[in-house]
């Protein structure tokens, strides 16, 4: 309804600037002379054109807008659109019932049904007639086995499948042999195209849980240390993508297996990539647990690019873990190699710099904090700051572990000479060597001794 309603509305709106560009284009016109055409039939053409497109785009704009609300935003069809936003920040199955519970059975009447195919086994059936019926059971155990292919489709009133919409009493979702029924008495009443958005959070939901359940289970028993490490090192990229314009080198060393050190780039589009890095309060198994958290929410979010929804999406998944004591910093960049320049949220990171070339050498232009920690304070407003990148700059974000590295006499290294030394003779060289040259002088200012903190660093160099 709601694609067929847009089609509509653009081309109603092309026809009617069209029709009246002709009608404007009659009148105004100036008649031709004995001399031939005035200079103006071809202005007020142009200018006539450009009016009516700008004014035609403008109320298309905002009749899309009606017709949006009052297809996917109004009527039976916000029951499933305020389901899709709940389901959004759900990261166990207690949370999935809570939302099915407070939204679907009490504000939809609905009734439902989950079963993991893979162990034949009912996760959550609602406290009705339909859902406890033995006839019901019998006919989707039937009906939809563990070999049924992932998608959505619509129930009839015999809880069989059924291709007209217009009859459908619910519907049943599958993704990876977990079975979602819905049945519903006025299904044929939501917008059809909502169906789509709500498969895909369920299947980003289903990825979600696989994630915090693997670490879970592997946390529960401490023999499996290594194995919960090796899962964790598959959030982080497994190699550098290779970005126009953008060269890049990172370096990953937990304090011990497992760490709340965490870094990602996500190139966007040709031009735009997204550098985060962050650390999690604390060490061990709940530090890890936030850390993938934290990676997988940034993942499924679709606009990257808003980059204040970004870090609210992450503020309030690692609120609803309910983990005392438990917040991250973090830092999120959005390096545009076209238009040159950064735009970024710095949640109370305290090192990210940029090194700019100049002829007196290498400048150091601080990246400052704009932003509170993330997960245990109220975010507030949140302010996206700007920097315009030049050929040759080198983008540096790392974590504490770095620049709290101590000497003997408790000097910390981000506090001397010597570290910004070597960040500015490293600037001119490959990101890898910059890297290399601060991992060999974080060894030799500690002494070789054993570090007390993880260590995890980024260094982007950009227009190469």
């Amino acid at each position: 309804m709601y694609k067929t309603r847009k089609k509509f509305v653009f081309a109603l709106v092309v026809a009617v600037a069209i029709i009246l560009f002709v009608l404007l284009a009659l009148f105004l016109l100036p008649v031709k002379t004995n001399q031939g055409k005035s200079i103006y039939s071809l202005i007020v053409p142009a200018l006539l054109f450009l009016v009516v497109v700008f004014w035609a785009d403008r109320i298309k704009s905002l009749v899309m807008i009606q017709v949006r609300h009052k297809t996917l935003e109004s009527g039976e069809t916000t029951l499933l659109n305020n389901f899709i936003d709940k389901l959004r920040f759900c990261y166990s199955l207690e949370d999935f019932y809570e939302v099915i519970a407070d939204t679907l059975e009490k504000q939809g009447d609905c009734s439902v049904i989950l079963v993991d195919r893979s162990k034949n086994y009912t996760l959550y059936n609602s406290p009705t007639r339909l859902c406890n019926a033995e006839t019901t059971k019998n006919k989707l155990n039937q009906n939809y086995t563990d070999s049924w292919e992932d998608g959505f489709f619509f129930l009839d009133r015999h809880i069989g499948v059924t291709s007209n919409y217009k009859k459908a009493r619910g519907f049943f979702m599958c993704c990876e042999k977990q079975h979602f029924y819905v049945f519903c008495r006025y299904t044929r009443l939501f917008d059809i195209d909502v169906y789509s958005r709500l498969f895909e959070e369920y299947k980003r939901f289903i990825s979600r849980l696989k994630t915090v359940t693997t670490l879970s289970e592997i946390s529960a028993t401490t023999k499996e240390w290594e194995q919960l490490a090796e899962t964790q090192q598959s959030f982080l990229p497994q190699k550098i993508p290779n970005i126009p314009k953008l060269k890049i080198a990172t370096y990953f060393r937990p304090l011990v297996n497992v760490s709340g050190d965490y870094f990602s780039i996500l190139p966007i589009d040709q031009n735009k990539t997204l550098l985060m890095l962050g650390d999690v309060s604390g060490k061990g198994l709940p530090a890890a647990l936030i850390m993938g958290l934290v990676m997988n929410t940034v993942k499924i979010v679709e606009d990257k690019e808003d980059l204040v929804g970004l870090i609210h999406a992450v503020d309030k998944a690692i609120k609803g873990m309910h983990l005392q004591d438990k917040y991250t910093v973090l830092f999120l960049g959005l390096v545009d190699t076209e238009k040159m320049k950064i735009r970024y949220i710095n949640a109370s990171m305290s090192d990210p710099i940029i090194l700019s070339p100049s002829p007196d050498g290498y400048r150091l232009k601080p990246l400052t904090s704009n932003a509170s920690v993330v997960g245990i304070l109220e975010m507030g407003d949140v302010t996206v700051a700007e920097k315009r990148l030049f050929r040759g700059d080198c983008i540096l974000i790392a974590t504490d572990g770095v620049s709290e590295v101590m000497d003997d006499d408790g000097v910390e290294l981000g506090d001397t000479d010597l570290y910004k030394k070597t960040i500015i003779a490293g600037a001119a060289k490959s990101p890898q060597e910059m890297v290399n040259d601060i991992v060999d002088l974080i060894w030799k200012y500690n002494g070789d001794k054993k570090l007390h903190d993880d260590v995890t660093m980024m260094i982007a160099k950009v227009g190469y």
